[in-house]
């Protein structure tokens, strides 16, 4: 984070419609996002998935395809064409805004050609146990990539760029997760299902030579193309955590310039992505899933949940350099895999928590910012309605709020269960600061000390509407409303 009061925006949610418009939105909306307060875009995989113009991204078919052949049943990708995505790109950078892009390293889906080979069967909840004797198994691991016809690359990808799948052509109704012949599983990966190597369909052997030459080919294409700023790398968790700084180093000596990562280290765990974080020497950042499960928590906790306590055991807390905080994303968003909700009421206390502190550098999630309408089938295969809350408002006035006055030294109130607010003193170039009180309970007040002395503040939020000024020490009794949080900035 170059800017120390950037923000990042998550542009596209999971159910966002596959009408392959989002680069147009993008390319129309960069400018209002940069006079917003953002400083920086994650934006989805860009390129082909196993469903075309359906597919959210993450089902990697080919890298090289950013909507520009006919494969897998489209042009386009479910966010445009290429052309569409280069125009896009163009209006954000002209914009003033970085372009962070994600990247799925792990898994390739969708083969164009079944092979045959030897794999041993292996648990699926323990990836160290054997099943069974090795046995020939057919798996589409051919990838020919035949619409692209070997432009920008010729590597054909075989089983052996492989480690291992969960599909065998001979034996159609098992589910054992298969190894590969002549593979192991990584150890340096998370420890769940004693290796986490294995997540879906074909998993990349990132210690491949020819995998790790392709794989830095195409960032160097990737960077010539879209105009690198930044990648978050999906599913860090599963990949050897050594193979992140390998690749980014490379990619970052050829740009000659920085570029930020940040990884999805899914887990509640603070000491396995303090772990992570160690392996890669603080190479990447991470985003701070600790604490958005606190938010979570204390969002269907109401005023039983102790919000002195709300940045316990989180990455900003202990890393705050390298947590990059998120009130949520496409995958904790309801009915999503890692479904984790921060209920509605409850967004715009943990939006402050993240916008207008010193510490993490804070990402806002598409659907909470323009709001979303969907459907999709439960974990009880029973459909439901989603409506997520626009908190355009609430958040442009954080942003804006940050921008101006989110400066200098912070003091920290988090001496109540229910009440708790800090203050920013300012700098010589941002005088004034600002006071933040929230509540989970009832209306709440909170004595801080700001910058100013004998000076009037008003409630940002408008959720106060009276006036108050500072004693002559700079001191005051500072209001919130119940279940809300007021920003007080100086008049």
């Amino acid at each position: 984070m170059e800017n120390p009061n950037g923000v990042m925006m998550q542009f596209f949610h999971w159910y966002k419609a596959p009408d392959g418009t989002l680069w147009n939105e993008l390319k129309e909306q960069a400018g209002s996002l940069k006079e917003a307060g953002f400083t920086a875009l994650w934006l989805p995989p860009a390129y082909k998935g196993n469903a075309g113009g359906y597919d959210v991204g993450y089902s990697v078919y080919d890298m090289y395809d950013l909507g520009e052949f006919d494969q897998k049943g489209s042009m386009r990708t479910k966010y445009g064409t290429r052309d569409e995505l280069l125009a896009a790109v163009k209006a954000a950078k002209e914009s003033g805004l970085q372009l962070y892009w994600d990247l799925v390293l792990n898994h390739r889906m969708g083969g164009d050609a079944e092979e045959e080979f030897t794999a041993t069967p292996c648990g699926s909840d323990n990836r160290h146990k054997k099943l069974g004797e090795p046995r020939t198994i057919k798996a589409y691991t051919h990838f020919t990539f035949p619409g692209r016809k070997k432009k920008y690359s010729e590597m054909e990808w075989h089983w052996w760029h492989f480690t291992a799948t969960d599909h065998d052509g001979n034996h159609p109704d098992s589910h054992d997760v298969l190894l590969f012949e002549g593979k192991e599983f990584a150890s340096g990966v998370d420890m769940e299902k004693g290796s986490f190597d294995f997540l879906m369909g074909c998993d990349v052997d990132v210690k491949h030579p020819e995998v790790i030459d392709e794989t830095k080919r195409w960032g160097e294409w990737f960077v010539d193309t879209v105009e690198l700023d930044g990648v978050r790398f999906d599913a860090v968790k599963h990949v050897e955590a050594g193979f992140f700084p390998d690749w980014l180093s490379h990619v970052r000596n050829y740009a000659k310039r920085r570029i930020f990562a940040v990884g999805e280290y899914w887990s509640y765990d603070i000491d396995a992505l303090h772990h992570f974080i160690s392996v890669t020497n603080g190479d990447v950042a991470l985003f701070d899933a600790p604490l958005h499960l606190n938010f979570s928590e204390a969002s269907k906790s109401g005023n039983d949940f102790d919000m002195s306590r709300i940045f316990e055991n989180t990455l900003v807390k202990n890393e705050p350099v390298l947590a990059v905080t998120i009130v949520a994303n496409h995958d904790t968003q309801p009915l999503q895999a890692l479904e984790s909700v921060v209920e509605e009421w409850f967004k715009p206390l943990a939006y402050a928590l993240i916008l207008l502190r010193r510490d993490g550098y804070p990402c806002v999630f598409y659907a909470d910012y323009y709001g979303a309408k969907y459907e999709d089938v439960g974990r009880d295969g029973n459909t439901y309605p989603i409506e997520i809350t626009c908190h355009k408002k609430a958040i442009d006035e954080l942003l804006g709020a940050r921008r101006t006055h989110a400066f200098g030294e912070q003091f920290d109130y988090f001496d109540h269960k229910n009440t708790v607010g800090w203050t920013r003193m300012g700098t010589e170039e941002h005088p004034g600061g600002l006071a933040v009180v929230l509540s989970n309970g009832d209306t709440g007040t909170k004595r801080m000390q700001t910058a100013l002395p004998k000076h009037a503040f008003y409630d940002l939020t408008g959720n106060v509407v009276e006036v108050i000024e500072t004693d002559k020490d700079g001191w005051a009794e500072f209001k919130c409303a119940a279940g809300s949080v007021s920003v007080w900035l100086p008049v």
